[in-house]
């Protein structure tokens, strides 16, 4: 049941992300994932400067003048939102934590995709996946997604991106959209990506908070893994430390960016607390110009 707290947080995502898709996003969504092909659409007279190639000759006989073939884009798509719902997605220092980012940005891109006339759809997931939600068209599907993520208790704390990928290849046989939601602090992942990669229009979308990269010189620190719930006391006070800390950090992140570029990934970098518009407007843009 929706109590009146969750129901206003429902409403606060849809107005801001609808407000966003409306003034920005729309037109860059719509260049940048294409339908999958041309088809038909109508014949009508010819025109100086059409292409020969498209007259259609029965027509063309039955009327006694030229007609031509006129072909639209097919647009549309199937967009799938795997979204990391691990314990270490609650966590963040910067107005909000990773979870309440990952369904803004579910709102943003489920909404850019009904605009679009898309269908969309929801894989919650752990170490295992926990929720799937069928992709279908319309408002009232796209509140469902975002309530969804939203509300999901999440029956484990692990993360397994494999599995998630590989539940996304057997319940998605055509081509898909798939925008990934983590914060990638998980590994053995590469070959089910790779999987991924070839058979869809993959993008993800990588959190972060400021302070899982930096810590701050606070002396004596606890430190608790969300996901195994193991402590660790850290000398946060000690420059060496921390620059270990910080370079061990800086080497991960590096790997990651490596991987994603030798499989030619596409992937979004986005900080807690920080606004993400820009940086998907300038990934947008980035695409749309390679393309």
């Amino acid at each position: 049941m929706l109590t009146g707290e969750l129901l206003k947080r429902i409403r606060r995502i849809e107005i801001t992300t609808r407000r966003a898709v409306e003034d920005v996003l729309a037109g860059q969504y719509h260049s940048v994932f294409k339908g999958r092909g041309m088809v038909f659409d109508e014949v009508r007279p010819y025109q100086p400067g059409d292409d020969i190639r498209t007259i259609d000759w029965n027509v063309t006989a039955r009327m006694n003048d030229l007609y031509v073939k006129q072909f639209v884009e097919e647009r549309e798509l199937t967009v799938m939102l795997l979204v990391d719902t691990s314990a270490s997605q609650n966590f963040g220092t910067r107005r909000q934590f990773k979870a309440e980012l990952a369904a803004e940005l579910s709102g943003l891109l489920a909404f850019s995709a009904i605009q679009n006339n898309d269908r969309v759809g929801l894989v919650m997931f752990t170490d295992r996946v926990e929720s799937f939600v069928p992709p279908k068209k319309g408002r009232k599907h796209v509140l469902r997604v975002i309530s969804e993520v939203l509300t999901h208790r999440p029956q484990h704390t692990g993360t397994s991106i494999a599995s998630a990928l590989q539940y996304l290849s057997r319940v998605m046989r055509r081509k898909a959209v798939v925008f990934l939601i983590s914060d990638f602090l998980d590994g053995g992942f590469e070959q089910a990506l790779r999987v991924v990669q070839s058979r869809h229009d993959l993008v993800c979308i990588w959190l972060s908070d400021l302070l899982e990269q930096q810590l701050p010189p606070a002396g004596l620190i606890t430190l608790e893994d969300a996901e195994s719930g193991r402590l660790l006391v850290f000398d946060a006070g000690s420059r060496s430390r921390c620059a270990a800390f910080t370079e061990e950090t800086l080497r991960r992140r590096e790997q990651l960016r490596r991987m994603f570029g030798q499989m030619k990934v596409d992937y979004i970098e986005l900080m807690t607390g920080q606004d993400y518009l820009k940086p998907l407007i300038l990934f947008f843009r980035r695409r749309e110009r390679r393309r």
